[in-house]
């Protein structure tokens, strides 16, 4: 067993990829900031020759997102769509692929817009539901690619039931981890083939850098999104990873603060007269007991996340309930240590068709809270005064 398999998730977050620096001692690593290296011949690099297909910050960052997942691999891009965009290209034209309806905006945008002009059969359904996920899959199915908990509804999926249909059937399985974190949930360890995180949210949690990341175990995957990294070259700055690096030595303590203040603060809301709080937390959550089993924190116990979203029922009455917040920012994005408040409708799902935001039930009065780690109090009370 490696040092890094014997340690704890947080001991992990601190500890691996940052070991001290060999030359200086430097408790904290350097930063490569170069674009390229002294070779010492014709061939003889010393592992490194133009920081697009390497660099050791990077390299840093992706053995610490790994180690959180209990992958073997982790490549990182310089976004989460970055990175969903290198996932699908793996894949070739003709390929069909399954994908979660209620999904974040972008990965419906570039599936939609951008792979089918390449080819790609793409068919977006309920994957909670997995006899339809079942009866979907085709003779050139090749991945199914879930989100969950879904944005901005929190639908789950049951990844580890799913994995077993998908492995059956010989195809992969894909999970966006983004609204979970490796904190909240490890895709891996119930059965999923590789994992997305948009490292923006919740791994980054200072909503200063735009980052994303694949993690898998799977030797051959990780040689081709690897070569996909180097060659297309979508990649984070040394410098972004630099941050992400300081960033997931505290993710147990954010993400836990966060979860525990969007638990007390969905049972606040659901006493208040909301038309719908949605929240996994919640025994009103009609997949209530699937989160409890699946989102699981490292030593085992229940965790809801920090998303929260609220049908406040009509436009006039969203309106009104925005303009007199002052701690929750009217802003995109979510994770973040502040608390950030947005309406999908028009903001990450303003491009998908009306039609398919309306089947989804994403109203334009559904608001999503992403809770940051401010003091609940302040929290209820900037939400009650609004209300």
């Amino acid at each position: 067993m490696s040092k890094k398999e014997k340690l704890s998730f947080s001991s992990k977050a601190v500890h691996v990829g940052n070991e001290p620096d060999s030359k200086t001692g430097a408790v904290i690593p350097p930063l490569f900031a170069t674009t390229t290296y002294l070779q010492d011949g014709v061939g003889q690099d010393r592992g490194y020759d133009y920081s697009r297909a390497s660099n050791p910050t990077r390299q840093m960052h992706e053995e610490n997102i790994a180690a959180l997942e209990n992958g073997n691999f982790g490549i990182a891009f310089s976004s989460g769509m970055a990175a969903t965009t290198a996932l699908f290209q793996t894949f070739d034209s003709g390929d069909h692929f399954i994908v979660s309806r209620n999904t974040y905006g972008g990965t419906y945008r570039v599936l939609e817009k951008v792979f089918k002009r390449h080819g790609f059969e793409i068919d977006f359904i309920d994957t909670k539901e997995l006899e339809i996920v079942e009866q979907s899959i085709k003779s050139n199915t090749k991945m199914v690619f879930v989100e969950t908990p879904t944005n901005p509804l929190l639908e789950i999926t049951d990844v580890q039931s799913l994995s077993k249909i998908c492995k059956r059937k010989n195809i992969l399985l894909g999970v966006d981890n983004t609204f979970m974190s490796p904190y909240g949930q490890r895709p891996l360890e119930l059965g999923a083939d590789v994992v997305m995180h948009s490292s923006t949210k919740f791994i980054g949690g200072h909503s200063d850098l735009i980052g994303g990341a694949l993690i898998t175990s799977k030797g051959d995957l990780a040689k081709e999104l690897f070569f996909i990294q180097k060659s297309v070259g979508a990649i984070p700055s040394a410098f972004d990873c630099w941050l992400l690096l300081r960033s997931t030595k505290t993710l147990s303590l954010r993400v836990q603060r966060q979860s525990d203040t969007a638990m007390k603060l969905a049972l606040w809301l659901e006493k208040q007269n909301i038309e719908k709080v949605i929240y996994p937390g919640l025994e009103s959550f009609p997949q209530h007991e699937l989160a409890s089993n699946q989102q699981l924190t490292p030593d085992g116990r229940p965790i809801y996340g920090s998303i929260i979203s609220i049908d406040l029922g009509s436009i006039d009455a969203r309106d009104r309930f925005l303009s007199k917040l002052n701690l929750f920012l009217l802003a995109e994005s979510l994770g973040g240590v502040e608390s950030l408040i947005s309406n999908p409708y028009n903001m990450t799902h303003g491009e998908v068709p009306k039609e398919i935001k309306i089947d989804m039930s994403i109203t334009e009065g559904l608001i999503r809270l992403s809770i940051g780690i401010e003091d609940f109090n302040d929290l209820k009370y900037d939400l009650e005064n609004a209300l």
